[in-house]
């Protein structure tokens, strides 16, 4: 196959401008793959590197809280970012189990995530969203969720409650 002439143009100034087109087009192709790529490689690779930010958290004292007694507590979430104020918090559902212990469950039912309550009369959480039902302790006892409420890990240091937060696992519907 033989190549077109321009009968206008010399033959140097016609191979010269191809060959620069050919090599802007793969500089800017080479550009534009970087620019794309470097976020799609840091997403990637951002788990590999990220530290987890747990951090004990106060959420008070050790003698506002009555032995048996379950509250909700809120304190600052562990991924707390600048633009966020009334969403940088999370909660919490405490209970006293006796002088030195405490326990701490999220207010995340295990099924799909809906906020539980905890029913004082009945010592139950319950989740209105698909009729998920907790004992005092976390376990299930009727419904939907496919395990127990999580808990949050909890300490008590100069006379002050605190609760670790940390990311709390998203669950998913589990087919049984």
């Amino acid at each position: 196959m033989e190549k077109k002439k321009c009968e206008n143009c010399p033959s140097e100034l016609t191979e010269d401008r191809r060959s620069f087109l050919t090599k802007l087009t793969f500089v800017l192709g080479g550009i534009g793959t970087i620019l794309i790529g470097i976020p799609v490689l840091g997403s990637l690779f951002e788990p590999l590197v990220k530290k987890e930010k747990k951090s004990w958290r106060k959420v008070g004292k050790i003698a506002d809280f009555k032995v048996g007694d379950t509250v909700l507590v809120k304190f600052p979430d562990g991924d707390i970012l600048p633009w966020a104020k009334e969403i940088s918090y999370t909660a919490s559902w405490l209970r006293r189990v006796d002088e030195n212990n405490f326990e701490a469950y999220t207010i995340n039912c295990a099924h799909l995530g809906c906020p539980v309550r905890w029913i004082e009369e009945s010592e139950l959480f319950l989740c209105p969203c698909h009729g998920g039902v907790y004992y005092k302790n976390g376990d299930v006892a009727a419904g939907p969720p496919p395990r127990p409420l999580q808990k949050y890990p909890v300490r008590t240091t100069n006379g002050y409650v605190e609760i670790r937060s940390e990311e709390i696992p998203i669950t998913t519907i589990e087919n049984s």
